[in-house]
């Protein structure tokens, strides 16, 4: 065991892919998902691109660098967590695997870190496979809805096709659950407790009770990071002149990142701008990109209504208009009533689209308001004879939250027992991929 190399995790999500060596608290690498490739490499033309060997095929950026590329096209494989174009990703992780973790997966166990979706087909399969070799000696966290067919084919291919010695297969909620164990709000390591996660491209609510996710209790909420940013950038373009067309949306992005927080009350916010706005207006100064000048714009309402959308996403989607306080309260309400108050007092927060000021706040408040709401209709339905007890709303933030994720499978891959429960290449020729059917919880290592 002292001779084994560190663990390394790979996150990929829809904006950024998180990666770096077990052991350490933050990932040693943060790079756009986003791979920009010339135009003749025929982009849309999936079936000829694969026929393809040519030195297109070897002339592509990916990561920041993919991003400077002004002559390139700049692609996103994954979107709203979603692979949607597997050719892409495959050339992308290469790059992540060699150019980056400069790892050979033949001499790594592996923990794998898979986005909250299910896998439906053997392609989608493989490329999931290819966030397998992200995580030197390698941890992987799957979609909570990931069938047992589905792991079992992963299971094939990494044996198989890339010979690990080991393999162990974790659940992202419950990485993220046992990294808000470094907060002080949490008074005892459980693995009970309802996880948001909200990246750049797509937010779930996901109930864990003990270590196992009540998957047909997960929730979808179509509003992330990405979101936040288009609707800054629209907020910008409708009051803003001076902004250079070509870098809006990268304005908004950084206005967002920089300046926004969530509000206790939209309409006495519009009046603190409106009667004090010198003391709450600030100014975003920016380069433009072709004439090399300054421009400075004032940065107001935009600051809370940016985020403002998870609470009224009406304003930004007009299809979708439930507060995530709502769809927190469904996901918990329609879970096992014996582990509900559990899931109400260890609500956690993982991901950089919650790491806006007072987020999770304000969602306490509003869950509680919910909760108690409850409470006080079944007391005057039942005439005053039933008093209900009340429950203990809690939303956990911690300074590892924006790499939940990520911290969780560093903390689990770097522990000895982590070796102890892998399912190893022997195992797997003795009794077959059925044996990643079942994986062992996170809490028996902790």
């Amino acid at each position: 065991m002292a001779g084994r190399l560190p663990a390394c995790v790979v996150d990929c999500g829809t904006g950024y892919t998180k990666l770096g060596y077990a052991g350490n608290t933050e990932p040693q690498f943060i790079v756009p998902s986003c791979i920009a490739i010339k135009e003749s490499a025929k982009v849309g033309d999936q079936a000829q691109r694969r026929m393809m060997k040519g030195v297109d095929d070897l002339d592509f950026y990916i990561g920041d660098e993919a991003v400077d590329k002004p002559t390139y096209s700049t692609k996103w494989p994954i979107r709203h967590g979603i692979v949607e174009d597997w050719d892409l990703m495959e050339r992308f992780m290469e790059q992540i695997i060699f150019k980056y973790l400069r790892a050979e997966p033949e001499d790594h166990y592996f923990l794998l870190v898979r986005d909250l979706k299910n896998v439906v087909s053997p392609e989608l399969l493989w490329l999931d496979v290819f966030k397998a070799l992200c995580l030197f000696l390698c941890l992987q966290t799957e979609p909570p809805l990931n069938t047992p067919e589905n792991r079992e084919y992963t299971a094939e291919i990494m044996f198989e096709s890339f010979n690990v010695p080991g393999l162990y297969i974790a659940v992202q909620a419950v990485l993220a659950l046992a990294a808000s164990w470094t907060s002080r709000q949490v008074g005892e390591r459980t693995l009970t407790g309802t996880v948001i996660d909200s990246g750049d491209g797509v937010t779930h609510v996901i109930p864990v009770a003990e270590g196992y996710v009540i998957g047909s209790c997960i929730k979808h909420i179509p509003i992330a990071g990405r979101d936040i940013t288009y609707f800054t950038q629209q907020l910008l373009r409708e009051r803003e002149v001076g902004i250079p067309p070509e870098q809006s949306l990268e304005t908004a992005k950084a206005v967002k990142e920089r300046f926004s927080y969530v509000c206790p009350d939209l309409v006495k916010e519009f009046s603190k701008y409106d009667t004090d706005g010198s003391k709450w207006i600030k100014q975003y100064t920016g380069i433009n990109s072709i004439s090399k000048k300054e421009f400075t714009i004032d940065v107001g309402y935009e600051r809370f209504l940016g985020p403002e959308i998870f609470f009224h996403p009406e304003f930004a989607n007009p299809d979708f208009t439930q507060p995530i306080s709502e769809v927190v309260d469904e996901v918990i309400q329609n879970c096992p009533i014996d582990v509900r108050r559990p899931l109400y007092k260890n609500i956690v927060l993982s991901g950089g689209s919650t790491m806006f000021r007072d987020f999770g706040r304000r969602l306490q408040r509003d869950l509680k308001r919910t909760v108690d709401a409850r409470l006080k209709m079944s007391e005057e339905l039942s005439g005053g004879k039933l008093k209900p007890k009340p429950i203990d709303v809690q939303v956990i933030t911690h300074h590892m939250q924006r790499y939940a994720v990520w911290f969780g499978g560093s903390m689990l891959a770097s522990t000895p027992e982590f070796y102890q429960v892998c399912h190893t290449k022997k195992d797997y020729e003795e009794i077959g991929p059925s044996i990643c059917r079942h994986n062992p919880v996170f809490g028996v290592m902790s």
